[in-house]
Order: C-alpha cells, then structure tokens, then sequence
C-alpha cells in the first residue's frame, strides 16, 4: 500500500466498474459468476473509501445502454441488484453511509423500486460517506433531465433566463449537492467515459488500470488515488 496523504484526498470518486464479464470469461464461467465477485469488490471500495473519509463514491452499476444486453443476462443483474439490497443496506446504515441510487429508476420493477425507495429512506440522515449507485443511468440523460426541470421553473415564471449558471444547473443534476467529481476511475483496460457524468467530471484526474473489476481491491483502489496525488490541477490556469 501507499502511503497517501490524508490532506489532499479526492472528495469525490467515481468508478466505472468494468471487466466482470471477461473474469467470468477466465474462469470458464457465465458473465453472471463475474457480476456477482463483483460485488464483493464494491464491498472492499466502499469500505475503503469510508476508512479514508472521501466524502462521496459513485459506482457505474448499469447504464441505460446496458438494456441492449441479453434479456437473460440483464434479468439475473436486476435480481443481483435486489439481494444487494436486501443484503448490504442495514450494514451500510450501520456504517452511516448513505445510499442514493442515481438514474431513471422508473424503468425497473415495482419491486425494485420500493426496495430502493426503502434503502434510501432508512439510510437518508448518514453522513460518514455518500455512495451513489448509478443504475440506469446516462450522463445524456442526466443532463436533458436537469434541462427540462430548470425549463419547466422558467416556464411557470419561477426562474428567470438570466438567472441561468452553472451552479444552478450543477443543482439540477442528479449529484446535486454532492461536491464535483475528482477522480475517475475505470478497470479492465478501457479508457472511455461511456456516457457516465459527463457534466460532473468536467475536470477530473482520469486513471486507467488493467485490473478487471472483481479483482480490484483496497490496494488497488489506494494506487489509483496515490496517483491522483501525483498529478498537479490547475483547473485551465498555470502553475
């Protein structure tokens, strides 16, 4: 492990979890035998991110392209998805994280819906670390969504054109009061974004690693933020 200093930490980081299908693949497995040894990697980054005191970690558990899987492969995530919550939510409450699930939830089950209505209602008042799941979700949507709310204020004569900036859109988006992201992260040897916070990374420190993601781990993830530590931001302006 590095030793990284607790003064310069990122206050929000965001994964793109990626690689479970391929670690399944090495083990001679279906692609669900990965998603589920994935969740015991959010376990250990969750855990992590709560030892050091991040303020925020945001996990790209579904997008809204991942719809276009298999019918049978996108079926066992959504059952995934609720065992997690029946599983993880009081530990997570005992720990005072509190659990938001950012994304067009309207999609999913009744079922599932209620489930995350009742993981985020018991867990709303923790403040130790805030752990966003995105589960269909899309920086594109995010985005449109945030629009049509600041239009429809303009339209009811709430909100004036002028009155129009960044932090007031910034306060529309999903991650409203939630500080920008930054450091983003991505496994298994991709460098793209994927349609994943696109207004909220708009200056992060981007890390690659090979690492697929079951296989990411507290060292791992200590790397990626020893790293971030490395690298001077200027935000546009010069040393």
């Amino acid at each position: 492990m590095k030793e990284l200093d607790l003064n310069n930490l990122p206050r929000h980081v965001a994964i793109i979890m990626d690689g479970n299908g391929r670690w399944a693949k090495q083990q001679g497995k279906m692609r669900i035998f990965g998603h589920r040894n994935g969740v015991s990697a959010v376990r250990k980054a969750v855990s992590y991110a709560r030892q050091l005191g991040i303020d925020s970690l945001t996990l790209y558990a579904f997008s809204s392209e991942n719809w276009a899987r298999p019918e049978p492969e996108v079926n066992a995530l959504m059952t995934l998805f609720m065992q997690a919550l029946d599983l993880e939510v009081k530990k997570l409450h005992r720990n005072n994280i509190r659990l938001r699930i950012l994304g067009d939830v309207s999609r999913f089950s009744e079922k599932l819906q209620e489930k995350i209505r009742n993981a985020e209602k018991l867990t709303e008042n923790n403040s130790a670390l805030n752990l966003n799941i995105a589960a269909n979700y899309g920086g594109c949507w995010d985005i449109i969504q945030a629009t049509r709310h600041i239009a429809q204020q303009v339209k009811e004569d709430k909100l004036l054109i002028s009155q129009i900036t960044e932090e007031l859109f910034q306060r529309n988006l999903v991650t409203k009061d939630q500080p920008q992201v930054d450091l983003l992260i991505r496994t298994s040897g991709e460098q793209r974004i994927s349609n994943f916070l696109l207004w909220q990374i708009a200056y992060a420190e981007l890390y690659f690693c090979d690492v697929l993601w079951p296989d990411f781990d507290e060292k791992k993830f200590n790397h990626a933020i020893f790293a971030y530590q490395q690298r001077e931001r200027r935000f546009g302006g010069c040393e």
